[in-house]
């Protein structure tokens, strides 16, 4: 078995793999400010609840875009499972062809993503990641991360609208049934979710024409992450909605470089 950890901003996502079978996921609260035993405790319980031992980890993977959290994840990882963690980050073989003007400001999620989806679709591709920020990834066909775009995420835009306004609530991420809305809360709620809708369709469209232009074939549309559900059922963009890719992703990056 290998365990799997994508730290993100607002979740830490994690996986136990046997073989190719992913066997449980788990998602907590990503907190720089936690020691490797805060840690480690949260993971032990985890653990026994799935009557998982550590002794049945060969191996870890580490994806993650808030540095200031690795110490603690890595201390962690050799003090409980007595392994040290493959981070994903340079000198790690992804099968990825990075073609941003600086490779290493690439998110970690990103790489991960592309490998995950060129691996299961082998074909150009537009990947969403709906998490604390959303990213839009290109991916030719033969595997070249070639740019995207970066937004700022669901949860981020409505925290703004709330912070920002004096008379607006916070409100809960929930699709209403209509555009206009007839009270405050649905109103936002209708501005939110659907201007998210609107704002992925457009900028999807636009990548499809600028990759079309490079010589690729239409790309298919994939999205992930925590957000995706509340887009994905009204996009006519997106082709496929992939909760797991990331997870796929480093277990095919763990693969590609265990030996």
């Amino acid at each position: 078995m290998i365990l799997v950890l994508d730290v993100g901003n607002t979740n830490t996502v994690l996986g136990v793999f046997k073989e190719k079978k992913l066997l449980v996921e788990w998602r907590i609260s990503t907190d720089a400010k936690k020691t490797a035993d805060e840690y480690g405790i949260q993971v032990m319980q985890l653990f026994f609840q799935r009557n998982i031992k550590t002794e049945q980890i060969r191996g870890v993977i580490i994806s993650s875009v808030v540095p200031n959290i690795m110490y603690s994840l890595e201390h962690m990882i050799r003090k409980y499972f007595n392994l040290v963690a493959m981070v994903v980050g340079p000198g790690v073989k992804t099968g990825i062809n990075v073609k941003y003007d600086n490779p290493k400001e690439v998110g970690a999620d990103r790489i991960v993503n592309a490998v995950s989806a060129h691996e299961i679709y082998k074909r150009s591709l537009i990947l969403i990641d709906f998490g604390t920020a959303t990213t839009f990834c290109a991916i030719s066909k033969d595997a070249d991360y070639l740019g995207g775009t970066i937004c700022p995420g669901i949860k981020i835009a409505s925290d703004a609208l709330f912070e920002r306004a004096a008379k607006l609530p916070r409100v809960e991420l929930l699709k209403p049934e209509k555009v206009i809305g007839k009270n405050t809360v649905s109103s936002m709620q209708a501005g939110i979710i659907y201007g998210y809708i609107g704002q992925v369709d457009y900028i999807v469209t636009k990548m499809k024409s600028e990759m079309i232009s490079m010589g690729e074939e239409e790309p298919f549309v994939v999205a992930t992450g925590g957000l995706s559900k509340l887009i994905t059922e009204d996009s006519f963009a997106i082709d496929e909605f992939h909760p797991n890719l990331t997870l796929e992703g480093l277990r095919l990056i763990y693969e590609k470089n265990r030996e």
